[in-house]
């Protein structure tokens, strides 16, 4: 298991995450979604997906628990595109997130996906997933912290 970006996304997640920064199309988001460990696909069948439909459509399913919701960022909550011109690359970020008494029914989480959502109403298969995080916790009733390393979640190189 490892951190990846999906097929669909490749070349694709600068512009797709700058897109929300400068609110276009109008209600586009990044979302957060946690997916629950038990029956988690490989992460070679995960990256095929193409549509945040298409990644909960096999045995791998979102979280259920209570205390989860998916969270979507906005323009406000990013960071302006700054590229690295010293290394030649460029890091995207996202705040830290935080989900709020999380209980243990629905079972543990394995990984977190970054997505892209074009309207506010955008249903499951509009939405494309970008990248895939290596994210093993066991809710149990405590805060879930989702800490971004400090060079962001995503480096175009």
């Amino acid at each position: 298991m490892a951190d990846f970006c999906f097929n669909v996304s490749l070349g694709r997640v600068a512009e797709l995450y700058h897109r929300v920064k400068i609110g276009d199309p109008s209600g586009c988001a990044l979302v957060i979604v946690a997916l629950a460990a038990a029956g988690i696909e490989s992460d070679a069948v995960l990256k095929d997906k193409d549509t945040l439909a298409d990644v909960v459509a096999g045995s791998t399913n979102e979280a259920t628990n209570a205390g989860y919701s998916r969270r979507a960022l906005g323009s406000i909550d990013l960071v302006a595109l700054a590229p690295d011109d010293v290394n030649d690359r460029l890091d995207l970020d996202i705040p830290d997130q935080t989900w709020t008494n999380v209980q243990s029914a629905g079972g543990a989480w394995a990984k977190l996906v970054i997505c892209y959502r074009p309207a506010a109403a955008s249903a499951d298969s509009a939405i494309i997933p970008m990248t895939c995080h290596d994210f093993a916790v066991t809710p149990d009733g405590s805060n879930i912290v989702m800490q971004v390393d400090a060079a962001g979640f995503f480096r175009a190189t």
